[in-house]
C-alpha cells in the first residue's frame, strides 16, 4: 500500500507524468495507469484523509465483486448444493442447464470456481457429498433428560436417541431410559417408520449398544447388526475418536439439543409416554424451520430428497431380539438375567442359542427352536419347566401324588395298598410317607409281588407297617408261616376310593331260595 500511496502523491500532488512515475518507481507504465483510472473513479484527492486506512483504500481502488455491477447472471448456488446430492448429478450438467437459462452467463471454469467459493462459506460439517437416500446418522444425545415416578418421587433420566439423514438432514428424536442395544434398535427402527423409508446404510457411534466389539476393518454389531439386516441396509460405524465421520449426527445433536432438550428442561414429565409426546411436538417444529445458508427447511428437503430415494419399508414388523450363546447345565436349563428356563433333557451339556425378545425366549439348536418361553424379566432366580423336557424318571417323580402312589400299589396287592396308605396317614411330611412308599415297593422287585403283598397282610395284622418292619417280614420268611387266628384281621378298613373290598369280587348266583354269593 506504500506504493499505491507513493503513486498517488506523485501523481495527484507533484502532476508527474504517468511514465516518468513508472520510472521512478521501477514498476510498469500500464500498472500506473490502471491505477490513476481507478483513483480518478474513486474521486481521490491529494492529501488524502487522515482517518481513510490502508485496507478502505483498498476497498475504494478494487472494491469486492459483490460491490461491483452484475456482468453475468448469478447462479442461486444454495439450489445448485442442493441438486448436487441427487444420484448422477453434476456441476457440469447443472452448468448446462444453467447456460440454457442465461446464454450469456459464465463459462464452465468460472462456474465451478465461483461454486467452489461459495462452498467454502459453509460449515465444515456440510462440506462433505451425502447422497440422497444413502446413509442416515446416528447418536445419542449427551444431555439428559428427567422423567419423575409419580408415586415414589424416584427420578430416573431419560435419553435422547437422534439420527439425520445426509442429504436432507431431516432429523429423528425419541427418548430412551438406557442407551442399551434394545434401545439403539428401537430407535433406530422408530426412525425408519417415521421417515417411511430406508438408507442404504446406518453410520452410528461406536457406543457398546451398537458396536460391542469396534474394529475399524471388521467389527462386530449384535444385536444392531441383525435390525440393519432386517430392514436391508448395512453398518458403516464411525471410526474410534473421529467424530468428523459422523459429522452429521453431531449436528443433529447440537441441534436436538438446543431446539427440544433445552426447552424442555424446566418441564416435569411423570412418564415416559409423555415425554415422547411433548419430544414428538418440538420435532415437527425443529424439521420446520428454515435453513440458514440453503433454501427451504428439513422438511422440505427431504420430501425432495431423501424421501423418493429411500428403500421402502419391509413388510414385516420389526421386534428386538438378542441372541446369547449358553451351555445347557445337567439340569436341562439355561439361564438369562438370573432365571432359568428349560431345554429338551437331550441337549445336556451341548451349547444352543437364546434368542431373546421383548416377550419371548426361544432356545435354538443347530438352527432349530427347540424350546420356547414368556420372558421373566424379573431377577427372581426361579425357573420356568416344560413338563416334557423332562426325563421319563424325572416327569414320574415331579407329577407323583398320593393317589398315584396308593393307586399304583393296588397292582401288587390291597394289603400293600393299605400299607402305603397308612404312611400318608401317619408321616409328618409328605416326602417321609413318598420315601416310604418307594421303599417298599421296590421290595417287590426283591422278593416278589405275593410275597410282599403276604408281608403286609402280616405288617397290618400285627401293626408292623414301617418300611424296616415289612423288609425284616421278608428277610425272615415270616411271610410265608400262617398268621395266628388272633392276629388275623377281620377285614382291611380303607376310605381310599381304589380298595374295593371283598364284597366287589364275589359271585352272584340266583337260586329259588335268593340269591348266593361265592367266594
Amino acid at each position: 500500500m506504500r506504493r499505491i500511496r507513493e503513486i498517488l502523491r506523485q501523481y495527484l500532488l507533484l502532476e508527474i507524468g504517468q511514465v516518468q512515475i513508472a520510472k521512478n518507481l521501477g514498476i510498469s507504465p500500464s500498472t500506473v495507469n490502471r491505477l490513476v483510472h481507478r483513483a480518478t473513479a474513486a474521486k481521490l484527492s491529494w492529501p488524502l484523509p487522515e482517518e481513510l486506512s490502508d485496507t478502505d483504500l483498498e476497498r475504494l481502488l478494487y472494491p469486492p465483486p459483490e460491490d461491483r455491477p452484475k456482468l453475468y447472471p448469478e447462479p442461486d448456488w444454495g439450489s445448485i448444493h442442493m441438486e448436487l446430492k441427487r444420484k448422477g448429478v453434476t456441476l457440469i450438467l447443472l452448468w448446462q442447464e444453467y447456460k440454457e437459462q442465461f446464454p450469456t452467463g459464465y463459462q464452465l471454469s468460472q462456474f465451478c470456481e465461483k461454486y467452489r467459493q461459495w462452498k467454502l462459506k459453509l460449515k465444515a460439517s456440510m462440506r462433505q457429498v451425502h447422497r440422497a437416500g444413502e446413509k442416515a446418522f446416528s447418536d445419542f444425545a449427551g444431555t439428559p433428560l428427567k422423567v419423575i415416578n409419580p408415586e415414589t418421587g424416584e427420578v430416573k433420566s431419560a435419553y435422547m436417541f437422534i439420527s439425520a439423514l445426509g442429504a436432507s438432514n431431516n432429523t429423528f428424536a425419541e427418548v430412551f431410559l438406557d442407551q442399551s442395544a434394545e434401545s439403539w434398535c428401537d430407535g433406530q427402527a422408530a426412525a425408519f417408520r417415521f421417515w417411511g423409508g430406508v438408507p442404504k446404510a446406518i453410520v452410528p457411534d461406536n457406543a457398546g449398544g451398537a458396536v460391542p466389539k469396534p474394529c475399524r476393518y471388521e467389527p462386530e454389531f449384535g444385536a444392531y447388526g441383525s435390525m440393519a439386516l432386517h430392514f436391508g441396509c448395512v453398518v458403516l460405524p464411525a471410526r474410534v475418536a473421529h467424530p468428523k465421520d459422523k459429522a452429521k449426527a453431531e449436528s443433529a445433536v447440537q441441534v436436538v439439543t438446543r431446539w427440544i432438550i433445552a426447552r424442555l428442561r424446566k418441564r416435569d414429565f411423570f412418564s415416559l409416554e409423555e415425554l415422547r409426546a411433548a419430544v414428538r411436538e418440538l420435532l415437527i417444529d425443529l424439521n420446520q424451520r428454515k435453513f440458514k445458508r440453503l433454501p427451504g427447511t428439513r422438511q422440505s428437503a427431504f420430501e425432495a430428497l431423501d424421501k423418493p430415494a429411500l428403500k421402502p419399508l419391509t413388510t414385516r414388523a420389526y421386534e428386538y431380539y438378542q441372541i446369547v450363546k449358553d451351555m445347557v447345565g445337567l439340569d436341562h436349563h439355561v439361564e438369562y438375567e438370573q432365571h432359568w428356563y428349560s431345554a429338551p433333557h437331550e441337549l445336556i451339556n451341548r451349547e444352543v442359542e437364546l434368542r431373546i425378545t421383548a416377550n419371548m425366549v426361544e432356545i435354538l439348536h443347530g438352527g432349530n427352536r427347540v424350546a420356547s418361553h414368556r420372558r421373566v424379566r424379573e431377577r427372581d432366580g426361579l425357573s420356568t419347566t416344560e413338563d416334557e423336557h423332562r426325563p421319563a424318571a424325572h416327569r414320574e417323580y415331579a407329577q407323583r401324588s398320593p393317589e398315584k402312589v396308593i393307586s399304583a400299589a393296588t397292582n401288587i396287592g390291597m394289603s400293600t395298598a393299605r400299607v402305603i396308605e397308612m404312611a400318608f396317614e401317619t408321616c409328618e411330611h409328605p416326602e417321609q410317607a413318598f420315601k416310604r412308599a418307594q421303599g417298599i415297593t421296590r421290595l417287590s422287585k426283591l422278593f416278589g409281588d405275593e410275597r410282599l403283598e403276604a408281608a403286609c397282610v402280616r405288617g397290618l395284622a400285627t401293626g408292623a407297617v414301617s418300611y424296616t418292619s415289612i423288609k425284616s417280614i421278608l428277610k425272615a420268611g415270616l411271610d410265608k408261616r400262617p398268621i395266628p387266628a388272633e392276629d388275623k384281621p377281620k377285614q382291611i378298613r380303607s376310605s381310599h376310593g381304589n380298595i374295593r373290598g371283598a364284597a366287589y369280587f364275589a359271585t352272584a348266583t340266583t337260586t329259588e331260595g335268593g340269591t348266593e354269593y361265592a367266594y
